[in-house]
């Protein structure tokens, strides 16, 4: 992929942009076999790739210089560089980038200035999803109070009437000094605040303040994969713990009706816990159940064991706590995501009872060491 804001280091978000794209993919493949060389997986499937450019779903752009000219995109050591033309996104999300941006102009919403601490629109967050592949959008404006809130809630349907499908605008004050996204207020404007998000027939719906991933294709077969790898076990009840909302357990139990699988979903964000619950009702599932909880308090408290716990940590991992417990009480398989190679390798040190079944590794972020590993295993004794 040719990339004019790298090729002038004006942003080196991308690492490996120089690195051949079949290059990238075997090196991701190399790491990942030498950190689980250990653990003797008895199954290590072909890495799944990614489109190499326009594959992001959500784009989040400092608002940086003036109001007469807003930027939107980074600030590096010697400039502001406006990344509404970056090939990571879609035309269509960098020409509602654009507009965003014109309207930020016309409407005189002052961008915040880090240094003089001064101005009130610190990010825009644009979503895209696809609903039988027409594109729909999400756009939040992050502000530094509530200074602003009036002007864009009488001005934003000029938005709507010039960004089709543009179906959810919300406001997200924070107020901090902070190298942090977003506050915990969040002013929905319009009459929904869920975006739709179909995925392998499953419909999911995504809020203001709820995670999702940001390369919908790679998404799709992981969740998909995760289906498959478990849709010949014998299941009877899940634990999704680190849910979100609900994209891995409503896959995996897309037959729950017929076979009567009991899922419970854990997700410490209410907001994407709605979203699940949302998604359940609209499948007619009866036997699942979605609760705003941490997810390591509500597993070592909880009584009946399950079949199968679903795993998909931040960053973090899992941790020491919830490993050690799941160690001991054996659920027969544990399938676990992983965005990150190092806590997930620290999280299977804790699993001595159980052995690595299949594990894959999906380009969830190409032209970056990053990657994502889905991991199943399966308790020794069985």
């Amino acid at each position: 992929m040719q990339c004019c804001f790298y090729q002038q280091k004006k942003c080196l978000s991308c690492q490996w942009m120089d690195k051949p794209y079949d290059a990238q993919l075997a090196e991701k493949q190399n790491n990942l076999l030498q950190q689980l060389t250990q653990f003797k997986p008895n199954d290590v499937v072909e890495p799944f790739a990614s489109h190499e450019f326009a594959f992001r779903n959500k784009a989040k752009m400092a608002v940086l210089g003036t109001v007469e000219r807003p930027i939107l995109g980074i600030q590096t050591d010697n400039e502001m560089v406006d990344l509404c033309d970056c090939p990571l996104y879609s035309n269509s999300m960098q020409n509602i980038l654009k507009l965003v941006r014109t309207f930020i102009r016309k409407q005189g919403l002052v961008p915040y200035n880090i240094n003089k601490r001064k101005g009130e629109l610190k990010f825009v967050i644009v979503t895209e999803s696809k609903e039988n592949n027409t594109s729909c959008f999400m756009l939040r404006f992050v502000l530094r109070s509530h200074k602003l809130v009036e002007k864009i809630n009488n001005s934003f349907k000029q938005l709507q009437d010039k960004i089709q499908n543009l179906k959810v605008i919300s406001i997200n004050i924070q107020p901090n000094h902070a190298a942090i996204l977003e506050g915990e207020e969040e002013l929905v404007l319009t009459d929904t605040s869920f975006l739709p998000m179909t995925l392998n027939g499953v419909p999911l719906f995504i809020k203001p303040k709820s995670f999702f991933q940001t390369n919908r294709d790679v998404a799709s077969n992981l969740y998909k994969t995760a289906s498959d790898w478990v849709t010949n076990l014998s299941i009877h009840s899940i634990w999704d713990l680190f849910c979100g909302v609900g994209g891995f357990g409503l896959s995996c139990v897309s037959l729950a009706i017929e076979n009567q699988i009991q899922l419970t979903g854990i997700e410490i964000s209410p907001d994407a816990i709605e979203c699940a619950t949302k998604s359940a009702k609209k499948l007619g599932f009866k036997r699942l159940t979605f609760k705003s909880l941490d997810a390591t308090q509500y597993a070592i408290t909880e009584q009946d064991i399950p079949d199968l716990v679903l795993l998909n940590p931040p960053r973090r991992g899992v941790g020491k706590v919830l490993m050690q417990y799941l160690e001991n009480i054996q659920p027969s398989y544990i399938l676990y995501s992983s965005c990150n190679l190092t806590s997930l390798v620290e999280d299977l040190m804790l699993l001595s009872n159980y052995q690595i079944m299949k594990v894959q590794l999906f380009d969830m972020f190409p032209h970056t060491s990053h990657m994502e590993v889905l991991v199943l295993l399966q308790r020794k004794d069985r």
